[in-house]
């Protein structure tokens, strides 16, 4: 990112205007997300032509658009931001006991990770989802459980690494407990790597939402998320097409942003790659 400071700068600036409109964007409209004028449905954009009243078209239900995509972006980032928190922290967590206990422990936690790991996650999705049913509650664990693995074989690595320093030793034989040792003296200096994992697998998260979504098994009416919206609007791609270009663009500039940022934080986060560029 040193070469090219102003594209980092730009996914900045979209990801502080996605979470503006996640939390001011009501404003933005004075129609509800589910609200209806069948009068005027399928209106194309007010600078297209379309009703002045409707700054970005209405869908086939004559909802207004820009009430539509703030909703959505709503959910669908609220979804991403639980699913991440559930997964880095269940990940990290089992990534510690793992290096803590070692043994059968450690190898029988590591089992379950390669195994997670050997299976494309959206087909554990779909059949979670074709055999429990579908709510929301369901769905934003089943967010939760994607990438948990990364994170529990990246924790256990560093915390390994970090046990074996010279101030991780000191503190054991100091006498302090185990959970003192983690928390108070190894967590604090392994964080940085799972803060660049937790903006590595965000995007993730909100790509898997909007798919499932997309399909019909992820966010149900009258909810919405950026994902529904795009299925809904698939098949008025030729006559109404801003119903599924709006939060496709908003989907790709929303990922494509975090990825930006996640690399760069890993460029000044990760100790490796700041000696190799120094």
């Amino acid at each position: 990112m040193r070469r090219f400071p102003w594209l980092l700068a730009a996914a900045f600036a979209i990801l502080a205007a996605a979470l503006l409109a996640a939390l001011f964007g009501g404003w933005l409209t004075p129609y509800g997300v589910t609200q209806q004028n069948l009068l005027a449905r399928l209106k194309p954009p007010s600078f297209l032509g379309g009703d002045p009243r409707y700054l970005l078209g209405t869908d086939r239900l004559g909802r207004d658009m820009v009430a539509r995509l703030v909703g959505g972006l709503q959910m669908s980032l609220s979804v991403a931001v639980a699913g991440t928190l559930i997964g880095a922290v269940v990940g990290s967590a089992i990534g510690f006991i793992a290096a803590h206990f070692r043994g059968w422990v450690e190898e029988s936690l590591m089992m379950l990770v390669d195994f997670q790991a050997s299976l494309p996650f959206i087909l554990i999705a779909l059949t979670l989802l074709a055999f429990f049913g579908n709510s929301l509650t369901l769905f934003v664990i089943l967010m939760g459980l994607h990438g948990w693995e990364s994170y529990a074989r990246l924790a256990r690595g560093v915390v390994l690494s970090a046990a074996g320093q010279p101030y991780a030793k000191a503190v054991v034989a100091l006498g302090a407990a185990p959970m003192r040792l983690y928390l108070r003296h190894i967590l604090p200096n392994v964080a940085s790597a799972l803060i660049v994992q937790v903006t590595l697998n965000f995007p993730q998260i909100i790509l898997l939402e909007t798919s499932l979504s997309f399909l019909g098994l992820g966010i149900q009416p009258p909810m919405t998320s950026l994902g529904q919206i795009l299925g809904d609007g698939r098949e008025y791609l030729s006559s109404a097409w801003w119903i599924a270009v709006w939060p496709g663009l908003v989907i790709f500039a929303v990922t494509l942003s975090m990825s930006i940022v996640g690399d760069w934080l890993r460029d000044r986060l990760d100790p490796m790659l700041r000696v190799r560029t120094a």
